[in-house]
């Protein structure tokens, strides 16, 4: 350890705001929750049992129809009707990921609080944090990235426009919201042995779905590099104490680092918390060099990400353009192959195929 005339950080902890936040956020996903289920209860008993509006916000835990219909969007000029609020909660966290990094894992998002919570356990357990060795822990890490590149050759490569239109406008997308409900309500063996086994994982090693395996903490990674916030250390003032490696949930060598640039930092700012020496661990600008404090940050992620899906309010673009209706039809043959989820290229294929067909014939119309 260093010696060097050290000036006590007396700045106030920030992880009990984080931890509020994020469960603050949880617990509105457990109310979309809630309301959802009486929206489909409501469908499944052909109106006869306690009714409550379908939550927009359930639109949230469609990250691949959101992410289809965001390119949609920017290619045709229009918002798509089928998952609208999708649009809008996809752009406030691309948003908030971009100027704070992966903040929405370790601020927002109900999973990141539970894979959390099951670390926090672990350790209790343990009595430590348990890494995963290094022959393994960079092969596992690749996995979430390659799942990101197939959803990415499937939405941006594979998929035309029209293609992209045409699986919008399907049967299986415009009820995708009660599909996912379906998977978890009636929840095979398998799958449940399978979420069983990453939350026994998430205890022996930390995070281990969001380190390992989300693809979509892969897709904001990408944010991290190009956000303008660095979490920045004072070489000369660093006593060299390791508190900032000890309490890193992503195992970053922050000890090591001038600037922590890392596809794992989560802006979660404990590395902060626990420094004890003033303006030595901070998150500054690297365009104007200035710091940002941790309850701004706080703040502004909470802002910003209102801000964006208030727009999505204010504009009409949140509620979808389906009737209560449509959506009784849809539950009378909801277990048929039209509802199917599509699986694999061939299904790619024969969209392409259909949407080629349908343009040659609009082709021959206009002759």
């Amino acid at each position: 350890m260093k010696k060097v005339k050290v000036i006590r950080n007396t700045n106030k902890p920030i992880q009990k705001v984080r931890l509020t936040v994020q469960s603050l956020f949880t617990l509105l996903s457990v109310w979309i929750g809630v309301e959802f289920y009486f929206f489909i209860t409501y469908l499944e008993s052909g109106g006869k049992t306690f009714f409550m509006n379908r939550p927009p916000g359930v639109d949230g835990y469609l990250p691949i129809s959101s992410l289809m219909s965001l390119r949609y969007t920017v290619a045709s000029g229009d918002i798509h009707w089928a998952h609208p609020a999708g649009i809008f909660i996809l752009l406030a966290i691309i948003l908030v990921s971009f100027i704070f990094g992966k903040s929405f894992c370790s601020w927002l998002c109900p999973v990141g609080l539970i894979s959390e919570s099951l670390g926090d356990l672990g350790e209790k357990i343990f009595k430590r944090k348990i890494k995963m060795p290094k022959f393994l822990d960079y092969p596992l890490r690749s996995l979430k990235y390659l799942m990101l590149a197939f959803f990415a050759y499937v939405i941006f490569f594979a998929m035309d426009i029209a293609a992209l239109k045409m699986f919008l406008d399907s049967p299986y997308n415009q009820v995708a919201d009660i599909k996912m409900y379906y998977f978890f309500a009636n929840i095979s063996r398998f799958s449940l042995i399978v979420i069983v086994v990453l939350a026994l994982l998430s205890v022996v090693f930390r995070n281990f779905w969001c380190r390992y395996l989300c693809p979509y903490g892969a897709f904001l990674s990408f944010f991290t590099f190009l956000s303008p916030y660095k979490i920045k250390r004072s070489i000369p003032t660093c006593i060299d104490c390791d508190k900032c490696n000890k309490v890193c949930p992503s195992f970053i060598n922050i000890a090591k680092a001038k600037v922590v640039i890392s596809d794992e930092c989560t802006s979660c700012l404990n590395c902060v918390d626990a420094c004890p020496v003033k303006n030595t661990l901070e998150l500054k600008s690297v365009i104007t060099k200035k710091t940002i404090k941790p309850r701004t940050v706080a703040i502004a992620i909470v802002v910003l990400f209102m801000a964006v899906t208030g727009l999505g309010m204010l504009t009409g673009n949140w509620q979808n353009k389906m009737e209560l209706s449509d959506y009784i039809e849809h539950m009378k043959n909801i277990e048929s192959s039209t509802y199917s989820h599509p699986t694999g290229t061939e299904h790619l294929e024969e969209i392409n195929k259909e949407t080629s067909e349908m343009n040659v014939n609009r082709e021959r119309m206009k002759q």
